[in-house]
């Protein structure tokens, strides 16, 4: 979904999957997906290729697992720098749930009041025939937010309806909630691995009051209740963002990493 604004290419080496990406004029690859045996080869196929390219050597989003092998392979030749903008938020399913105890006194409030005033809402699993409607909504969440101004929200609009229009081939999953027949807020995801799911986007009408932690907890409840994670991204350094995933008391952090040359 990304690929566009983040000029993404990819390639297989020796069976791992290798990501080149860029913005703002930078580029730079993720960390290699694969074994942790022979990641060493394949790192040094990475470095060859962008000295061959006079791009500078950086890998973003690296976990902390990856930065132990990169020293391992080349000790001290390394800066690492802790990104905290793009740590992942994960949280406890049952909590995102349950919303139990004093610390979720206020997104309950937000939710009775989404239900007193907005008794004809209905939640829905976001299949195919939903799809056009969603993008409808995306549409008027840009209008309101000035997507033709900020060429990242832009970005990111241009990557939900990508996802959107191609909804069957990427079988993902989401959940949408209507009031009075009209899309109003939508959600999807997919399963990370055996316990964890991770939500890629979240949108809705931001004038409509307790919507966002309605949308949130349906879509746990309905969808990823079997599992005992939540991994609902990183906050890319927005306050407002990451005041919001702070407010839900994640269960942990995933801490991810730049690496670059010395």
């Amino acid at each position: 979904m990304w690929r566009n604004i983040y000029s993404i290419k990819w390639t297989e080496v020796n069976g791992y999957l290798v990501i080149k990406a860029g913005y703002a004029g930078e580029q730079f690859m993720l960390q290699p997906f694969g074994p942790d045996q022979g990641v060493e080869a394949v790192l040094e196929e990475m470095a060859a290729y962008m000295a061959a390219q006079n791009i500078p050597f950086m890998l973003r989003g690296v976990e902390k697992f990856m930065v132990d092998m990169i020293e391992k392979w080349r000790p001290g030749y390394f800066n690492v720098i802790s990104d905290r903008d793009n740590f992942d938020y994960v949280y406890n399913t049952k909590d995102l749930i349950e919303l139990k105890g004093r610390k979720y006194h206020s997104k309950k409030n937000h939710i009775n009041s989404f239900r007193r005033n907005y008794s004809g809402h209905q939640y829905l699993p976001l299949t195919l025939e939903w799809t056009a409607n969603c993008i409808a909504n995306q549409i008027e969440w840009c209008q309101k937010k000035g997507c033709d101004d900020d060429p990242t929200l832009r970005g990111e609009s241009d990557a939900i309806i990508e996802v959107l229009n191609h909804w069957n081939e990427l079988k993902l999953t989401g959940g949408l909630i209507t009031i009075n027949g009209k899309v109003e807020a939508f959600t999807f995801g997919e399963q990370l691995n055996s316990d964890t799911a991770v939500i890629h986007v979240e949108k809705a009408n931001p004038d409509i009051r307790g919507i966002y932690p309605v949308i949130n907890q349906m879509f746990c409840k309905n969808a990823w209740q079997h599992l005992a994670y939540i991994n609902r991204e990183e906050d890319m350094g927005l306050e407002g963002l990451r005041k919001a995933k702070e407010s839900y008391y994640p269960a942990k952090m995933i801490e991810k990493f730049v690496v670059t040359v010395k």
